[in-house]
């Protein structure tokens, strides 16, 4: 038997079944070691020589590195094929090193699809280890640990924000810069108008040429400027093509599936993880898509080959377009194709039976994006017709649609057609009326999800696998507050932004973690000394933060006006992830905390139906109310606010003979039975029956 050690349980499934009886497919459910938070600082970093780290077994990942263990003492020979990027890597190296592997001869297997030809061609060309890519993935974590450490220790104990980071900081700058902007943003004023045209049944609706109409008076003046007629200055027709966008990167998905769905960056992931995993087609497992975690837009010349034949055979050969160059980017790995159907003969309608709602939405755009890039550009005619009234210029455009090209596979959505009226250059319009509109320009937006992920990836923050996650971290740190998918500082984010920006600037600058990433970039390629680049970086690190320690004044916590009944030291508000909280000033000398008011529970409150105590509205974590019992955490019954059926389910059929509270009907293990609603105060039961509720 040979072992082959993915990282995910559904990629087991689904490549167990394409390799066969004679492989075992298991996982490692992603990182099996990282960084100690042992020894001198808590780093794992033994920065005075060479920046050695000291690795350890999680203690999640104890359970799982003892099977793996198990099944690699018995088996013939053991594969590698976790993910085909940086992190996937590492964890490759990180299995070998625990199991004992040779770097040198351990095959490790790469594909950036999961269907039966991809996972065959893999195993016919296994590759060795990439030490390069394992160093640049150690170099990023020892910075994000040394950056993490010491610069979140900081913040907690100067003004109480839980974490910085290399890209989570640069991040927030983004969105902090933009709150600032919004707040000393000055509207200004400008007026737009509208006339309306006749001439016989024809009315057509025309603005005034002018770039800006800056104040009524100046409104008035041109309205007061027209004449009765307008007659013909010009008729200008012209053909517009637009070109398909290339096929989706990590972060064109997120945005894509944003705009159009409101799905958040983790939601896209989630999903786009499931299609790339595989999925259940039939009586098959397969991959629907490829490797969802890249910045290239670059298409396989098998894929463009069949694709082209596919719109061939589907479209006509007039519908066959050129593949798309990517732009020159700052930062591209192009280390995996762009995120493509790994087969067009599987399309959207034809597996949506297979494909939950949302999961049927994002493989559409990604199946109609790839094929639509390899497509023709659609044609329109675009006519712009100016009008002169005394000496005022009016203008109207229209478009009509000569060829779909693209557009052609979008066939739910309806065509844009503005077309305009036939004219003549003769033709003499009346002015019939005259509409003045007053508006003022607006504040710049602030960043949505897929703005901020498009932000990130201009200006080099991050990659395709941190858009979301450090979306997320920033929302679990509550540096932002998400409403309808668009982003807004706190308070406490901005504050940590300010405090950021003022001792450690290169840090928070974009363009410092963009020079970061392409340093990593070339620790790939072998250009780039790792040593140096930590070093370098401790350096100047290390007395930004011994001047910060110095400098930063500590914020002091809120007084409550009460004093501690243990010690008589003043109390202070605190805040945790579990909320505000009342505790003694005094910590870590007096750990007294006050305790939470007992809730009060209403006399018309509802019973639960497990055990019979009163049910209190309780609120989760998403801030959705519901009914919990009070007896928890020895019933952990809980009830649906908004639904009635719960509530219907308590029947009560008479009255306790021994205390006069509810007999109600109550579910046990087995079957039914009647409860006092007193319980556990009472005890008394006695036995259900169907047709008269009791006996």
């Amino acid at each position: 038997m040979k072992l082959v050690i993915v990282e995910s349980p559904t990629k087991c499934h689904t490549i167990g079944k394409y390799l066969g009886a004679d492989y075992k497919v298991i996982a490692s459910l992603g990182h099996v070691r990282d960084l100690s938070i042992k020894g001198k600082s808590g780093l794992g970093i033994d920065i005075e020589n060479g920046f050695k780290p000291t690795y350890e077994i999680q203690a999640k990942q104890m359970p799982v590195v003892k099977e793996l263990k198990k099944n690699a003492k018995e088996a013939e020979e053991v594969i590698i094929a976790t993910d085909p990027d940086r992190e996937g890597e590492a964890i490759a190296w990180h299995l070998m090193e625990i199991l004992g592997l040779d770097i040198n001869t351990t095959k490790r297997l790469e594909f950036h699809e999961i269907t039966r030809p991809s996972i065959e061609a893999a195993l016919n060309n296994p590759r060795k280890l990439d030490m390069n890519l394992v160093a640049s993935q150690e170099t990023r974590r020892i910075l994000d640990r040394i950056i993490g450490f010491k610069l979140s220790s900081l913040l907690q104990n100067k003004i109480k924000s839980r974490s910085a980071g290399r890209v989570q900081s640069s991040s927030l700058k983004l969105l902090v810069d933009q709150e600032k902007e919004i707040a000393k943003f000055v509207p200004e004023e400008y007026w737009k108008i509208a006339v309306i045209l006749t001439l016989g049944k024809t009315t057509l609706k025309v603005v005034v040429d002018k770039e800006r109409i800056a104040n009524e008076s100046e409104a008035l003046q041109i309205e007061q400027a027209l004449g009765e007629t307008a007659s013909i200055l010009s008729i200008d027709s012209k053909r517009s093509l637009t070109e398909s966008k290339p096929a989706f990167t990590t972060s064109t998905m997120q945005q894509e599936a944003f705009n159009r769905y409101k799905f958040s960056t983790k939601k896209t992931s989630l999903i786009a993880q499931k299609l790339y995993e595989g999925v259940q087609v039939g009586q098959e497992t397969v991959g629907l898509i490829t490797y969802m975690r890249t910045d290239s837009t670059r298409l396989s010349p098998v894929f463009q080959e069949r694709a082209r034949n596919y719109i061939l055979e589907n479209f006509g050969e007039e519908y066959i377009g050129k593949s798309k160059k990517a732009k020159g980017k700052a930062v591209i790995q192009d280390a995996h194709e762009a995120i493509r159907p790994t087969s067009l003969t599987r399309t959207p309608e034809a597996i949506k039976k297979y494909l939950t709602n949302d999961e049927y939405k994002l493989y559409a755009l990604i199946y109609n994006r790839a094929l639509a890039s390899l497509m023709s550009a659609k044609v329109d005619e675009v006519t712009t017709v100016k009008f002169i009234s005394n000496d005022v210029v009016l203008k109207t455009t229209g478009s009509v649609n000569i060829f779909k090209g693209f557009t052609i596979i979008n066939k739910n959505e309806d065509e844009n057609n503005e077309s305009l009226p036939k004219f003549n250059e003769q033709d003499i319009f009346t002015i019939k009326e005259v509409e003045k509109e007053q508006h003022f320009t607006k504040a710049p937006a602030r960043f949505s999800e897929a703005k901020l992920v498009k932000t990130m990836e201009e200006v080099g923050i991050g990659r395709p696998s941190t858009y979301a996650s450090t979306i997320e971290i920033l929302k679990a740190r509550k540096y932002v507050v998400v409403e309808s998918g668009i982003l807004t500082p706190t308070e406490q984010g901005i504050k940590t932004d300010e405090l950021l920006e003022e001792y450690f600037t290169n840090l928070v600058n974009p363009s410092f973690t963009a020079q970061m990433e392409k340093n990593l970039d070339e620790i790939v390629a072998g250009s780039e000394s790792r040593i140096q680049l930590l070093q370098t970086f401790y350096d100047g690190f290390v007395k930004q933060l011994d001047f910060a320690k110095k400098h930063i004044e500590k914020v002091k916590d809120e007084l409550s006006g009460n004093t501690c009944p243990k010690c008589g030291s003043p109390l202070v508000y605190k805040n945790s992830k579990y909320g505000r909280f009342e505790a003694c000033s005094n910590y870590p000398h007096c750990h007294y905390i006050v305790p939470k008011a007992k809730e009060e529970i209403p006399s018309d409150a509802p019973i639960c139906p497990e055990c019979g105590a009163p049910l209190v509205l309780r609120k989760n974590k998403k801030g959705q109310t519901f009914y919990g019992c009070s007896n928890f955490p020895k019933c952990k019954y809980i009830m649906s606010n908004e639904s009635k059926k719960d509530e219907e389910k308590i029947e009560i059929v008479g009255k306790c003979p021994d205390c006069g509270g509810d007999l109600i009907v109550k579910k046990g293990k087995y079957s039914k039975f009647i409860g006092c609603s007193n319980y556990p105060n009472c005890h008394h039961m006695e036995k259900y029956n169907k047709s008269k509720g009791m006996k």
